[in-house]
């Protein structure tokens, strides 16, 4: 019987949500949450002996020690395998995966899969060093995601050959091997570039990155009569961060007035924002959200007017699918706001 120690955060767990993520290690004998169905699926030829439990905050804001306590727990049971997750689209909880997966076999040589939706920030981040079976983006993929977890999982610890992305379900990695074709290349090309004339349905052997196009807006024709307002994935936020915006992989965005603020201070702003050395920001928060500049703008008479809100999240580690909601939901509040012009800083 195979032995597999499963990695889960406080969630999942059933400890609770974002009020938990502070969670410390803690180790679990056999298995809690979604274990209980990946144990079920390892068909008797592996068991889930441990759980090893961490808030993502916690393991997100002390890394270093967070890794040194998770494995000295997989060093007491010394298993076959160590699985992480699934983490669906949630970014702290992917990247504290993919983090403790590659510190396990790494520093223990022992082999790892993970779980998570290919837009989780984890998935660019350790895809390279990591087997990441793909999931929908939500816990609603559960049930799918399981059993590929499952079936990939044994293969691992058996030694087993791993077959392509397509067959056994994980995240294309960006490894190319070399193969003997059953054609030469430029008959396999010209026979790809016909079925794309006719319109019909072929595969390419080379994938070719897909980036957004958006149409630029129309310039400003007159900066004094102009709304301007700011926006920040540099985490600036009110004193004590009062939306408890995550320092990384950000959950929320934060809308705050500086109506009659003439400059942002020490005393009353400070940044959320993480994976950085924040004093130049905290010291000054106009380096990151210059307000002061823009309010001397305005009395001069350069801008129309400063909108009375600003709004700001954190870019560290955020995933891609939760950037677009927020911009899309403050690109939506601003035009109904009547603002003609955004400028958006970072770190």
């Amino acid at each position: 019987m195979l032995k597999v120690v499963h990695y889960i955060n406080q969630f999942y767990a059933g400890i609770g949500g974002e009020e938990k993520a502070d969670h410390k290690p803690e180790l679990r004998e056999g298995f809690v949450g979604p274990g209980m169905g990946l144990n079920g699926l390892l068909k008797g030829e592996a068991e889930i002996v441990a759980t090893i439990i961490c808030g993502d905050s916690y393991f997100n804001e002390n890394m270093d020690e967070a890794k040194e306590e998770i494995l000295n727990y997989v060093k007491q049971y010394n298993p076959d395998l160590f699985i992480a997750g699934p983490a669906f689209n949630a970014g702290r909880y992917g990247v504290a995966c993919g983090a403790i997966a590659k510190e396990v076999e790494e520093k223990l040589n022992i082999p790892v899969l993970t779980a998570m939706y290919t837009e989780n920030p984890g998935v660019d981040l350790y895809k390279k060093s990591l087997y990441i079976v793909e999931t929908k983006n939500s816990a609603a993929g559960m049930r799918a995601a399981l059993p590929v977890m499952a079936k990939l999982a044994l293969k691992i610890a058996k030694g087993e050959e791993i077959l392509s992305p397509e067959e056994e379900g994980y995240i294309e990695r960006g490894i190319r091997k070399n193969y003997f074709a059953s054609e030469r290349g430029s008959k396999r090309a010209v026979d790809m570039l016909v079925k794309k004339l006719k319109g019909e349905e072929f595969k390419t052997e080379f994938k070719m990155p897909v980036f957004d196009r958006i149409e630029a807006n129309a310039p400003i024709v007159d900066m004094k009569k102009a709304k301007i307002a700011l926006v920040t994935s540099g985490g600036i936020v009110p004193k004590h961060n009062p939306d408890h915006i995550e320092s990384s992989s950000a959950s929320k965005y934060g809308e705050y007035s500086i109506e009659g603020v003439q400059e942002l201070t020490e005393a009353t702003y400070e940044t959320a924002h993480g994976g950085y050395d924040p004093t130049y920001a905290n010291t000054d928060p106009n380096r990151v959200l210059p307000v002061d500049v823009l309010r001397a703008m305005e009395k001069e008479g350069k801008i129309g007017s400063l909108h009375n809100l600003f709004y700001s999240t954190v870019g560290n580690g955020t995933a891609v699918a939760s950037s677009k909601k927020f911009g899309a939901e403050i690109g939506e509040k601003l035009k109904n706001a009547g603002v003609d012009a955004v400028i958006l800083t970072s770190t």
